[in-house]
């Protein structure tokens, strides 16, 4: 039985990670501030700096955690016996915005300093050349999203389970989400696979939703009507640039962030795996929404 060495094994993906292969390797936790010491045969790191969405963080935080830290633990894989080397990195190593879909082809500008240390780590693995015998993979996943997940799909539920209307009806946009489901059984095939070349890889579920397929999502987890209501744009859009001025809480940069769209392609993925994911995007979402209703 293959050994395998988890890096951030108690956030939300490696928990479900420890989970999902238990029976089948022999797993290890890496501990914080222990000395790191590779004798695995696969390698995952998951550790890393969040992005914080209320801006509180030191900037430098980022690259201590996602930019030093996974210079470490790749240089220790390089001069180990480990075969496997996978690492979660982020779309937002790319793109805060996009225009049409994100695909592994376009050039990374990212404008956070969180997608900054993340596009300096993906670019310190790839200036190395991979040791024969060796793999390495760069996973890029938009919004991860499964059963006791905490993130920004819990603030959406729990609007909803308010009973309050959804205003925002008229604006449809399109947005990609990974389900954990899906990042798991990826994860099951880079390793145990050695046909799939090495390299960088965005992860999401097939179908784009929009924000107004999630509100609907939602009321059907709860057995209910969604509520939504479609209000004029151009009003929408008044009131929040008068937000602007009055510092309320819609704004024209939130109304922005509620209502654009980014959509990631998973086809290099897909192709290199050769098989189709098992959950679709409304599938897991709706196991993620009705997981919120038992909390």
């Amino acid at each position: 039985m293959d050994n395998l060495l988890i890096l951030g094994a108690s956030g939300f993906v490696g928990t479900n990670l420890t989970k999902f292969f238990n029976g089948e390797y022999t797993i290890i936790g890496y501990r914080k501030n222990s000395p790191l010491v590779i004798n695995q045969t696969i390698v995952i790191h998951l550790a890393g700096k969040a992005h914080d969405l209320k801006n509180v963080s030191s900037f430098d935080e980022y690259y201590k955690v996602n930019t030093e830290l996974t210079k470490e633990i790749f240089d220790a894989f390089l001069t180990s016996e480990a075969k496997v080397f996978i690492t979660l990195s982020s779309v937002k190593a790319v793109a805060d915005k996009v225009d049409g879909e994100l695909t592994e082809d376009v050039t990374p500008n990212p404008i956070t300093h969180y997608g900054k240390s993340k596009l300096l780590a993906e670019q310190y693995i790839l200036s190395h050349s991979i040791p024969a015998g060796k793999r390495v993979y760069i996973l890029r996943p938009c919004m991860i999203h499964g059963p006791r997940n905490k993130g920004n799909l819990n603030l959406l539920y729990n609007f909803v389970t308010k009973g309050m209307p959804w205003p925002l009806g008229a604006f449809e946009n399109r947005r990609s989400f990974c389900s954990i489901d899906n990042l798991m059984f990826i994860f099951k095939e880079l390793i145990e696979r050695d046909d799939i070349p090495s390299g960088i890889y965005n992860v999401a579920d097939d179908e784009a939703l929009s924000t107004n397929e999630l509100i609907r999502l939602i009321a059907q987890s709860q057995n209910s009507r969604p509520k939504l209501w479609n209000i004029s744009k151009k009003f929408i859009e008044g009131v929040a640039s008068i937000g602007d001025k009055l510092h309320l809480p819609l704004n024209t940069e939130r109304l922005h962030k509620l209502t654009s769209s980014y959509v990631v392609s998973n086809a290099k993925i897909k192709a290199a795996i050769g098989k189709p994911l098992p959950v679709s995007s409304r599938k897991g979402l709706l196991k993620t929404f009705k997981s919120f209703n038992s909390k």
